[in-house]
């Protein structure tokens, strides 16, 4: 049974698109810390069909207008993600907090800009890395954090698979979509190379990091055979670990997501699940001191509802922020740039070098 706090923050979703209906309004609606106070669409038809489903207290058709509303406390960024970095300086800008799907933007200059506003609005910003509130990987994170000791190396992949809409479509509801839904001035697809490096390298990379600190370098490959991308990365850390990361959209045969961790006192190996089976990865830990694993459960595995609640918590009650920052979200898409860029010249790329859009 959902168990609601007294006191609990008031969002509202701009975007009712396919994110929000499968994340963002059952979030807030379950969240234990969080109401969904409003939601905002240009779209009539879509608008209405969502707020007869999720009856939010308010309703908008403006950006502006839901901004307005002095009851309203944080904003979730629900959009296509050109729109990101806008949407979110238009909400700092109001005196809202912001929980801001991934990625935080598309280049570089954007998010540097936006992590200007941030520091100096008072405000929470946190970009929408939901793995982090994974159960079995946040176990993991603080294996490395509290007794790894120093790490050696990281051998992580994500990649996506051919059947993933089949499996994903007898789980999830049928999303309601509408012609008149605001769409980019470019079609994100056309590019899929690009798309895919945001859409999923942008989760690999977190992960990455997540684990084990800053990326200083990578130098990367790049593939495309009969319609599938791959990249091989290879990557160095400020920790003076090196690490791996395979990113291929589409594997023929079933999602395959997880990493190893090698480290001075132990190690992890990890598998990682489609995101909309609501399942802990499987993590096991190897403790080198009395040579046994543990294998926490997770029972817990609706990340998207765990990192609104994480969010809020902080807002409400001081927390320590235990999401991805403006920091985060800037060096993700640093380091995408900077797999574009070591692919198109065949060389290493240190990331304090790269500039422009992803």
């Amino acid at each position: 049974m959902i168990r609601k706090q007294d006191r609990r923050l008031r969002v509202g979703v701009l975007g009712c698109g396919p994110i929000a209906q499968f994340a963002h309004f059952e979030s807030c609606v379950k969240a234990s810390n969080a109401d969904l106070y409003a939601i905002c669409d240009l779209a009539e038809d879509l608008r209405a069909r969502m707020a007869a489903t999720w009856q939010p207290a308010r309703v908008f058709a403006g950006y502006d207008a839901m901004l307005a509303d002095p009851e309203l406390e944080a904003v979730i960024i629900a959009t296509a993600d050109a729109f990101h970095v806008a949407a979110a300086l238009r909400a700092l800008q109001a005196g809202k907090h912001v929980l801001c799907e991934k990625p935080a933007g598309v280049a570089i200059e954007e998010v540097e800009g936006l992590a200007k506003v941030v520091a100096s609005s008072g405000k929470l910003l946190q970009i929408g890395h939901m793995k982090r509130f994974d159960p079995g990987l946040e176990a993991a994170r603080d294996f490395v954090r509290d007794e790894m000791g120093q790490q050696l190396a990281l051998k992580a992949w994500y990649c996506d698979s051919t059947h993933r809409y089949t499996m994903t479509d007898a789980v999830q509801p049928l999303p309601v979509l509408s012609e008149h839904a605001k769409k980019p001035k470019d079609n994100p697809k056309a590019d899929l190379q690009r798309y895919y490096m945001l859409a999923h390298g942008s989760h690999l990379v977190d992960t990455a990091r997540f684990l084990c600190g800053e990326l200083v370098e990578v130098q990367a490959r790049h593939t495309e055979k009969f319609g599938a991308h791959c990249w091989f990365v290879d990557v160095a850390f400020a920790n003076g670990a090196m690490g791996h990361l395979d990113l291929t959209v589409a594997v023929r045969m079933d999602w395959h997501e997880g990493l190893t961790l090698y480290g001075e006192h132990g190690s992890i190996t990890a598998k990682t699940y489609n995101p909309w089976y609501y399942k802990s990865s499987d993590v096991e830990i190897f403790h080198e001191k009395d040579a046994t694993y543990r294998r926490p459960l997770g029972a817990d595995g609706h990340f998207y509802r765990r990192q609104l609640e994480g969010f809020a918590d902080t807002i409400l009650h001081g927390a320590p922020m235990r999401g991805a920052d403006i920091a985060d979200g800037l060096a993700g898409v640093r380091t995408m740039v900077a797999i574009a860029q070591s692919v198109r010249t065949g060389k290493p790329v240190r990331l304090a070098d790269v500039s422009g859009p992803v």
